[in-house]
């Protein structure tokens, strides 16, 4: 598998707030969640899909996680940021934030023009000393701003509990 911070992730349904956390830290996680739901096939869609695009599954479900042998790996805990901790411990992620990828369609962000900046009601009042990124999918802007700051302190938090 190629370079830790190029490392491609395929997150099932169960683990939607694992997928954000993995996207807000840069790396490719795709959702499960666009498949439709009570497919009986769907374990081995997932499987054959992780396999073909060189992703690592992670997953919930313990017979899935066996069926995938090394291209997959059982989630352990309930809370997201010792989920982090686990994959982090097991070297297969760095726990930073980067703001590279939309955590919402997992999409490459890239530098925010001046009026997508100010086209945004959500964007905050003090611009100074801010880096704004977009996402040309979503349409929705990014910066580090107090809930990234919190983000990233939860991450680390959890690194050090861990």
């Amino acid at each position: 598998m190629s370079d830790i911070k190029e490392r491609r992730f395929l997150v099932d349904r169960m683990l939607g707030s694992l997928c954000r956390y993995l996207r807000f830290m840069g790396y490719d996680a795709e959702s499960a969640n666009a498949y439709s739901e009570g497919d009986k096939k769907e374990d081995t869609v997932l499987l054959k899909r992780a396999l073909r695009e060189d992703r690592l599954l992670l997953t919930k479900d313990r017979e899935l996680a066996s069926r995938g042998d090394e291209q997959a790996v059982l989630i352990m805990d309930e809370d997201v940021i010792a989920q982090v901790g686990q994959l982090s411990r097991a070297g297969l992620i760095e726990p930073e934030l980067r703001l590279t990828r939309c955590s919402i369609c997992n999409t490459n962000l890239r530098r925010a023009t001046g009026e997508e900046i100010e086209d945004t009601a959500y964007a905050p009042d003090e611009k100074d000393e801010l880096t704004f990124f977009w996402c040309p999918n979503c349409l929705k802007l990014y910066w580090m701003g107090s809930h990234g700051k919190n983000l990233e302190k939860r991450i680390k938090k959890g690194q050090e509990e861990s």
